[in-house]
């Protein structure tokens, strides 16, 4: 065997290989020397700095052929480059072909890149401050950790285009680098270029090349001229990084075996390239030395064989094909989890590793002969063995099996990372190959050998190896997999040789030499039964005592191993089977211990070391000595200020103003987030969810089975007031009333449930919404449910929430709220990712959300804390503690952990309160920081004048170890005499809290309670107490605590059974909303500290001890600690109290000073956690991305990881981004209540009324989703109300009364004879026209009083505007869905839409030009309404009904309504106003807006206008409707007629109708006054269908021309429904006769006022038109689209100024800035608002109005004008006695001439204006006209639109009468 280059291994390179390892080892000088094979697996974290002496060389140097090695230390090599060819371009900046690359020049340009490639800036040294473009493959581009570019170049020119540049040397030739040393894309290839908002290429992100430099090496030396690393002068975990372990790209394989066969690092410190564990759970480092180590992990060489690596020397260009046997470095693993259940953990494996013969669950599994255990193995090994069943069988074990442990943690460990992932075998390669069994257990023995004395061996850790191990075999098929996770890989090494099972023992025995026996690795010859009895015998002859791990491995050449691995350390092997046990088997099992009396003789211990006896004799004799007296010694200031303040009055402290209540803006948008989501659900395609149908809402919070937690849900729904907001319960609700809409999951809780499941059922129009609180709990299904005989509150949720009545409930939304989403975001989760609401995070988009004077600390707060720079650490563990723990678990083996942890700490608190009462010895048996908590619990109600004080949370969670602790505390308490200083509370979940009389009182006083019953029933409301809380339960249930909060003592939470989910809900206890100091107290604060004291220090690293009392100042004395002293900045450093907390005390001698009151201090500063030694090392580290370790941990007990072939979480997702991983690399367990949901990747899954809300602990999701309640019932309010315009009509009082009315008060219809008799009013009333100009006419006289005062110079700002109610007759928008309109929407079933059919008409208009074709788009559904010339065939007309027609069941007139920009909120949805009868509605839209308004409205037939129109206004909508309905009743009058029909029957009408319509009233008039005129009236609600076949059936309906209804107003007068009809203006509802009014057309070029300039029009005619006053319409106010869409911006793009009305108009050929609007809305507008430029005496001038030739245009308010029409035979105004103050000629035809204007008589100096298409028709319409005669013209008079020429402006001329 060997090493040649192919990779195949040489017998002589293998002799070589073992013996340089064993001088190695005998050269090491470390005590426990690490294998070279762990630097090839476990991570490698180097620094950067200690590698820079280093010769190194980059990659494109070993790419050069002939290249030798390259020293950079030396001047760099001459280089020169290839003569340029013949008439290229030289120039700098250029490419040859002579194009530009600068970045300056191109960044504006449309670049092509290919697939793949990126644009790089390269840096020319010619061009320094220039970037040159071009295009690089990105595989031969490093991750942003400098990391994985392959070596070589592959690029393309930009400027050229010329692709396929190999080597970067010819491509710097290419773009004219022009260097003077050799071509490095490392040196030129500087930043990526990307785009900015506006498209254009900038400077990006610079390209990290700092991974180059470890990649590669070139030895400077021969292949004999030393060791491949050089052996290290000094100590230290530093040293070890000053050499590159395992260095690649060494060119002999000799070198490289020496390095390999022995240690290579002479270091008195065990090494840190360790595996992630070894600061996980160990923190061996400092936190310093972890902050340095973490900036580089490095991940070395892929192993062969032996761990070899050979490579005869670098390859030549690595694209074009290179050694397979290339090394590479790649990045670290994170932690992936800790040692779980195996309960939880193994596959389809029953419980394993339970205490007992029922654990050992693979005797019965085993093969050959049986294996007995030894008697007393337990009280000879001091902790029961662990056996991880490896490959193979694994043998029967009888015997003592109660003293042995077996697991198939590590069996499946390897069956998971032997099973590839889905993503890779998609990639259809067969050299896609699982790790083999040889090399998991080679793997797994380095592993274990690099682990130190106080670390536990992780099987995700172990597993995340075996990965990366996987990934470098086989990384070049996982780059070609497109699935593949996208996960940042190294270069491609070669594969490796095969480990052989003979080989396999050697080497595992050579990686084990050099670790100080801690590994022993035992050979079986015939089984693995030998090997453990082999293990037994060492144990028992105690040979093992200093070996942790025992590798049993039995190999033979022709079959699989079998092979088993046994945890041995004491102290491995307690918490190993300890973590094994399930919560179940854990209380148990401590109960068990409890009542057999086991801890009788740890007490006897603890008696022992008591140096005057038992402590409890101790206590007897000071309660003996102390009963007399107590009574004046004892009694605290606190008592005595609170007795006090009862007499004498009211105490002075800063916390009794209490913070207002009120919701945080972080709530209100998180409330506005769910509302939101609630609202897509319901706009969603699948119609899952119909808001419109709902009137109310109500709710249901489901919390755990924790009084506490339920009574503080009720307070919170008590105080929000959200009950009387919903409309649930009258004002004030009581208590009683609340805990209705609370559920507490307890056994009570089905019977409550099925009260709100019949609930919902009978309130089909109530949205009920049920909230599951702390949604992470009881996650158990009800069907697989293993204790729901023993338990019936298992599963509760599943059997309630899950079930079918809730599933499929209509109006039933279920919000599950938690902190800990994890166990939510599975692959088989009901939850869609698209319901998930996050909380907004303060360093993120809510920033803006959280006020400065309030900080939340959270997880990342407390941890930030730890890191260096902090005085104050939040987390901190007691080293002191911990060691008692462990030297006592050596002792008293038989024990829990948790049992003794929490006897010691009792034991501790108890000396702790027996120093600070008077006994200074007891200090030597408690930890300073129990001292510290007892101390200040103590002394801190002294401080305030009322006696506020701290809370200290014990958490116990084992409920009977939290009884003995309340016990033992309560007895020491008492015997103390301190009963009335603090109370101790039981914190139990399923009972309330007790506390005494005393304290009651006292909480009482400090919350101006006066209730004689009150007692405290939530942890919040015991604010400001002192007391120990003993917090148990196994998991917190959402409890909150007090501000008062200042400990949490978290020391006896499990170290070794966490999962991220876990773990969090522990440290989310402490989570807090810290206040910033008040500016008087940081001034008062900085003038006492400035007093000149110099005896008090300056800092402390407790600021409690500042205002420690007497008694605390005699526990210590300690020198005086200036600020920046080495005792300060030691406790940044180590987080360790005992060994910082007394260095850096303050001086014994303290100055008093004015208290302060602690609860006011608590409200500044978050509380300090206290953490086991193993939680706070898994807490605080982090891994290469500065991600905590402890979120890469399995994220709950319940669910499983899919496959160990998974990217790794990473510090930058955000929660949307770790929710997607989860939900795609977790599956359930079979006991998780969404096991058997759906299958992977099946969306039909999702249960769409499903959300989850999750955000950090104790944040303010309460508040947030009692908020979401008020704002969900108030949006369905709102969805049911409208808001319509209800203005008055206007100019009703300006003119004086006409002589005739319609005086038939009670008939329906109009009498056409008396309906003729009513002289037309020209005056506009409609409110809308505000700012129009008035109409004069000679029958309607301005009143004298009001002449020139009648109208304001400016309209109101905002039209007035009412909340209506929709009824049932009401018309929707897009947003309204119901089951009754699904068939009219189409939405249900959907139908197959027809494409577009094509109907062509000419106009009679010449001014339109040719013919103008409009497209219908008509569904299948709608089909009926149209004649086709055969079926699917040439559309030839639209059917019309016959005048004769009486049926009830369908409205006649078809429908048009004209729209834009409101393809969402428009009321196109007419079912409900129809009331169901059959209609025809045309949508007329415009072409770029058609597929917009299909999507929406995929059932309504559109009338699509021609491309010409796209910038057109109403005018062009209205003129199309009106030709194409008088040619479609031509086309049905024609075919009709053959079917003997008279063309007269056909009905003329049509209806068009803004898009705004909502809802139409009708007026009820009662006339039986005794009086002539007297009535009343009253007015309802009726459908559009009753208002039109009330219309349609009017007698005579034929010979009214244009029909229409009152504008709806809430004020109403009695004037406006006196009259039934009146003769004056229509507008937004009209009914046309197209038939009467077939010669009067609308104006196709109008934005504004068409309608007015309609109806005058259609009356100069000589037709009728009639208004329904007793019929009244109200319009939707809307604030998108319609007239809003028309924009007048400048046709310059870079000119940001506002245009301005005036700048609507410009002289002729100047240089004004043109506009991109039609010429005719600018006219329109600068008439509106500039036209007393124009006509300067019509201003304020009404009874001389402006005289308006066949058209109405808006002069603005102040402006009146008189409009006649020049037709033959029209009916104008008299206009005899008028003198005109203007003339105004729009367009003027041919019927105007120079006689009919000369029969108008106007004002000496009056203006003329006239508008015409162009300047020569405005010159022509001069001459025609004669107006030269009487009107005098200037050259500088005329004017145009400011419109280009190519949009056609308008030209005015203006001149003065003579």
């Amino acid at each position: 065997m060997g090493n040649s280059y192919a990779g195949q291994l040489q017998s002589a390179r293998f002799e070589e290989v073992l013996h340089s390892s064993i001088e190695a080892s005998l050269r090491s000088s470390s005590l426990v020397p690490r294998p070279i094979f762990s630097q090839l697996y476990l991570e490698a974290e180097q620094q950067l700095s200690s590698l820079e002496g280093g010769s190194r060389v980059d990659n494109e140097e070993e790419e050069e052929e002939g290249e030798g090695g390259l020293d950079t230390n030396g001047p760099p090599n001459p280089y020169q480059l290839a003569p340029p060819p013949e008439g290229c371009c030289t120039m700098d900046g250029f490419c040859q072909a002579g194009k530009d690359l600068r970045l300056m020049s191109v960044c504006n340009e449309p670049l092509e890149v290919p697939a793949g490639f990126l644009l790089v800036g390269v840096k020319s040294p010619s061009l320094p401050d220039q970037l040159l473009v071009c295009a690089v493959d990105k595989r031969f581009l490093p991750d942003d950790s400098g990391h994985n570019a392959l070596l070589g170049f592959s690029g393309n020119c930009v400027g050229c285009g010329r692709t396929g540049f190999c080597y970067f040397t010819e491509f710097s030739s290419h773009i004219n680098l022009k260097l003077s040393t050799q071509p490095k894309k490392q040196k030129h290839l500087k930043c990526y270029l990307v785009r900015d908002a506006q498209g254009a290429l900038t400077q990006g992100p610079a390209i990290c090349w700092k991974g180059a430099e470890f990649r590669n090496r070139q030895a400077s030396a021969s292949a004999n001229s030393g060791p491949v690393l050089p052996l290290l002068e000094g100590s230290g975990p530093l040293a070890a990084f000053s050499g590159e372990p395992g260095a690649p790209g060494l060119n002999l394989g000799i070198q490289m075996s020496a390095q390999q066969a022995g240690p290579t690092l002479a270091s008195d410190q065990p090494p840190m390239a360790a595996a992630p564990g070894s600061r996980v759970f160990n923190g061996r480092d400092s936190p310093k030395h972890q902050q340095l180590a973490q900036s580089s992990l490095v991940m070395l060489a892929r192993p062969s064989a032996l761990g070899i690596l050979s490579n005869s020397g670098p390859p030549k260009k690595r694209h074009k094909g290179w050694s397979p046997e290339s090394p590479w470095a790649g990045d670290a693993g994170y932690v992936q989890g800790i040692v779980s259940r195996a309960k939880y953990e193994g596959a389809g494996v029953a419980q394993a590793g339970t205490v007992g013969p029922a654990s050992v669950a693979f005797p019965v599994m085993g093969s050959g002969e049986p294996v007995s255990v030894p008697d007393n193995l337990l009280k000879i090994c001091k902790a029961k063995p662990v056996i991880f069943k490896g490959h193979g069988n694994f043998p029967y074990l009888c015997g003592n099996l109660s003293d042995v442990v077996v697991s198939p943690l590590l069996h499946t460990c390897y069956q998971n990372s032997q099973s590839i992932s889905r993503a890779y075998e998609q990639c259809g390669s067969s050299a896609v190959q699982p790790i083999s069994e040889e090399m998991q257990l080679l793997l797994t023995v380095y592993y274990l050998v690099q682990l130190a004395a106080d670390q536990v061996p992780l099987m995700e850790e172990l597993e995340q190896i075996f990965l990366r191990s996987w990934r470098q075999s086989h990384l070049a098929e996982v780059r070609q997999c497109p699935q593949a996770p996208p996960q940042p890989y190294p270069a491609v090494p070669g594969p490796a040789a095969p480990v052989t099972s003979a080989q396999l023992p050697w080497l595992a025995g050579l990686a084990a030499s050099s670790c100080n026996h801690s590994v022993h690795v035992i050979e079986c010859a015939s089984s693995l039964a030998e090997g453990l009895a082999e293990m037994f015998r060492l144990l028992v002859e105690g040979k093992l005592a200093k070996t942790n791990y025992v590798v049993i491995i039995h190999a033979c050449r022709n079959a699989a191993i079998d092979s088993c691995i046994a945890v041995t350390g004491k102290y491995q092997a307690r918490i190993l089977s300890e973590s094994l046990l399930s919560p179940s088997e854990y209380q148990r099992k401590v109960h068990c211990e409890l009542a057999t009396g086991r801890l009788d003789s740890l007490g006897a211990f603890f008696s022992a070391l008591c140096p005057e006896g038992d402590i409890d004799v101790l206590l007897d004799k000071f309660h003996q000595e102390t009963q007399g007296h107590i009574s004046s010694s004892v009694t605290s200031p606190s008592v005595t200020n609170a007795v006090g303040l009862e007499v004498g009055g009211i105490p002075t402290c800063a916390t009794d103003r209490q913070e207002p209540r009120g919701v945080r803006p972080s709530q209100l948008a998180v409330a506005q987030k769910l509302l939101s989501h609630v609202c897509s659900v319901a706009d969603s395609s699948t119609r899952n969810l119909d808001l419109g149908s709902f009137g109310k809402v109500d709710f249901l919070v489901c919390v755990p089975p924790s009084e506490v937690t339920f009574q503080q849900t009720v307070a919170h729904v008590w105080r929000s007031g959200v009950l009387q907001e919903l409309g649930l319960e009258q004002e004030p609700a009581t208590r009683q009333r609340v805990e209705r809409h609370v559920l507490k999951m307890d056994a009570e809780a089905p019977a409550t449930f099925t009260a709100f499941l019949q609930r919902s059922r009978r309130s089909p129009h109530t949205l009920f919404v049920l909230v599951h609180d702390h949604a992470h709990w009881d996650l158990v299904s009800a069907v697989r449910n293993l204790y729901s005989q023993s338990d019936p509150c298992v599963g509760l949720v599943d059997r309630l929430l899950n079930c079918r009545e809730v599933k499929e409930a209509p109006n039933i939304v279920t919000l599950h709220v938690t902190s800990f989403p994890y166990a939510l975001q599975t692959q088989h989760t009901l939850i869609s990712p698209y319901n998930e609401i996050h909380w907004p995070v303060p360093s993120g988009d809510g920033a803006g959300l959280y006020p400065e004077s309030k900080k939340y600390f959270g997880l990342s707060e407390f941890i930030e804390s730890t890191l260096s720079g902090h005085s104050l650490p939040l987390l901190r563990y007691d080293s002191s503690f911990e060691g008692m723990v462990t030297a006592l678990g050596k002792r008293f083996p038989h024990l829990h952990s948790a049992v003794i942890r929490t006897l010691v700490l009792v034991q501790h608190y108890a000396a702790a309160l027996m120093a600070a009462r008077g006994l200074p010895k007891m200090k030597n048996h408690t930890s300073v920081e129990t001292l510290e908590i007892t101390r200040n619990l103590l002394s801190a109600p002294k401080q305030c004048p009322c006696g506020h004080g701290l809370m200290v949370l014990l958490r116990v969670p084992c409920s009977p170890l939290a009884a003995v602790a309340y016990e033992r505390l309560a007895h020491v308490r008492a015997r103390l005499a301190l009963e009335e200083d603090f109370e101790i509370i039981l914190g139990d979940p399923t009972a309330g809290i007790t506390v005494g009389k005393h304290f009651v009182k006292r909480l009482k006083s400090w919350q101006k309670i006066e209730d004689a019953e009150w007692r405290p029933q939530t942890y919040l409301e015991l604010e400001g107490l002192p007391c120990i809380l003993i917090f148990s339960g196994m998991d917190p249930h959402g409890e909150s605590l007090p501000r008062s909060l200042r400990y949490c003592d978290l020391r006896l939470i499990s170290a070794s059974c966490l999962a991220r989910s876990a773990l969090e809900q522990e440290l989310g206890l402490a989570a807090y909303f810290v206040s910033s100091e008040d500016p008087a107290e940081q001034a008062a604060r900085s003038e006492a500290s400035g007093s000149g004291d110099g005896e008090k220090p300056s800092g402390s690293d407790n600021e409690d001890e500042e205002e420690a009392g007497p008694e605390a100042a005699s526990l210590e004395a300690a020198s005086p600690s200036e600020p920046g002293s080495p005792a300060r900045r030691e406790w940044s450093c180590s987080h360790d109290s005992a060994s910082s907390s007394l260095s850096s005390r303050g001086s014994g001698t303290l100055v008093l000073q004015a208290p302060q009151c602690s609860l006011a201090k608590a409200c500044r500063q978050p509380p300090i956690i206290f953490l086991p030694k193993l939680v706070y090392d898994m807490v605080t580290a982090t891994d290469s991305s500065g991600l905590p370790k402890a979120a890469s941990l399995l994220p709950s007990p319940s669910v499983m990881w899919t496959s160990s072939f998974r990217p790794l979480l990473n510090k930058t997702m955000t929660s949307t981004e770790q929710s997607l991983y989860y939900r795609q690399w977790t599956v359930p367990r079979p006991s998780h209540m969404d096991y058997g949901n759906r299958a992977e990747g099946c969306v039909d899954g999702f249960h769409p009324r499903r959300l989850l809300l999750s955000g950090p602990p104790q944040i303010g999701k309460t508040g947030a989703y009692l908020q979401f309640l008020s704002n969900l019932s108030r949006m369905l309010l709102r969805l049911t109300e409208v808001d319509v315009y209800d203005e008055e009509e206007i100019n009703t009082g300006l003119w004086e009364e006409p002589e005739w009315h319609y005086t038939q008060l009670n008939d329906p219809w109009p009498d056409l004879e008396l309906f003729r008799k009513i002289p037309f009013d020209y005056i506009i009333h409609d409110p809308k026209y505000e700012d129009a100009s008035l109409i004069c006419s000679h029958h309607q006289g301005v009143k004298s009083e009001d002449r020139g005062t009648q109208r304001t110079a400016e309209p109101p700002v905002r039209r007035r505007t009412a909340r209506i109610r929709l009824s049932k007759y009401a018309a929707h928008n897009t947003y309204h869905h119901c089951g009754q309109c699904q068939h009219y929407l189409g939405s249900q079933p959907r139908y197959q839409l027809c494409e577009s059919t094509l109907h062509a008409f000419a106009f009679s208009y010449s001014m339109l030009g040719e013919e103008i074709q409009l497209h219908f788009i008509i569904p299948k559904s709608k089909e009926h309404h149209f004649v086709f010339s055969q079926p699917g065939g040439q559309l030839e007309s639209m059917r019309l009904p016959l005048v004769t027609d009486t049926s009830q069941e369908c409205i006649k007139s078809p429908t048009f309504t004209p729209t834009t920009g409101r393809h969402e909120h428009g009321l196109f949805n007419l079912y409900h106003a129809m009331d169901g009868a059959s209609h025809l509605h045309v949508l007329v839209v415009k072409e770029y807006e058609m597929a917009i308004y299909k999507k929406y409205w995929p059932n309504h037939i559109m009338l699509v206008l021609p491309s010409i129109f796209n910038s057109a206004g109403v005018g062009a909508a209205h003129f199309l409707i009106k030709e194409l309905s008088y040619h479609n009743l031509e086309l049905e009058r024609s075919r009709q007629e053959e079917l003997g029909i008279q063309p007269q029957d056909i009905w003329p009408f049509i209806v068009i109708a803004d898009d705004s319509c909502v809802m139409w009233n009708v007026v009820d008039v009662d006339c039986s006054g005794e009086h002539g005129r007297e009535f009343s009236w009253s007015e309802r609600n009726v459908s559009l269908k009753h208002v039109l076949q009330h219309i349609e059936a009017a007698p005579n309906i034929t010979h009214y021309a244009l029909l229409g209804l009152h504008k709806w107003g809430g004020r109403a007068r009695a004037c406006e429904v006196r009259e039934p009809f009146s003769r004056c203006h229509v507008h937004d509802f009209v009914l046309l006769n197209v038939d009467l009014t077939q010669n009067v057309q609308y104006n196709r070029n109008r934005f504004t006022c068409d309608d007015v300039d309609f109806n005058l029009r259609v009356h100069s005619a000589g037709l009728l038109v009639c208004r329904f006053n007793r019929f009244r319409v109200m319009k939707k106010q809307m604030a998108v689209g319609g007239r809003r869409a028309f924009h007048i911006t400048s046709k310059v793009s870079d000119s940001s100024a506002a245009v301005v009305p005036a700048q609507y108009i410009c002289a002729p050929d100047s240089k004004h800035t043109f506009l991109a609007a039609p010429a005719q809305l600018l006219l329109e507008k600068f008439l509106q608002h500039h036209s007393h430029r124009i006509f300067p005496l019509s201003l304020k001038n009404h009874g001389h109005p402006v005289l308006s030739v066949d058209c109405y245009l808006n002069l603005g308010p102040q402006v009146s004008v008189c409009y006649v029409s020049s037709r033959p035979h029209s009916v104008n105004i008299s206009c005899s006695d008028l003198t005109f103050s203007g003339l105004l000629l729009y367009l003027c035809d041919s019927f105007v001439g120079p006689g009919f204007l000369k029969q108008f008589h106007f004002l000496k100096g009056a203006t003329l204006c006239v508008i015409c298409q162009d300047r020569n028709s405005l010159r022509q319409t001069v001459v025609r006209l004669e107006l030269e005669d009487e009107w005098q013209f200037r050259l500088r008079d005329e004017f145009q639109t400011a419109n280009a020429r190519e949009d056609r402006p308008l030209f005015l001329l203006t001149g003065r009468h003579i």
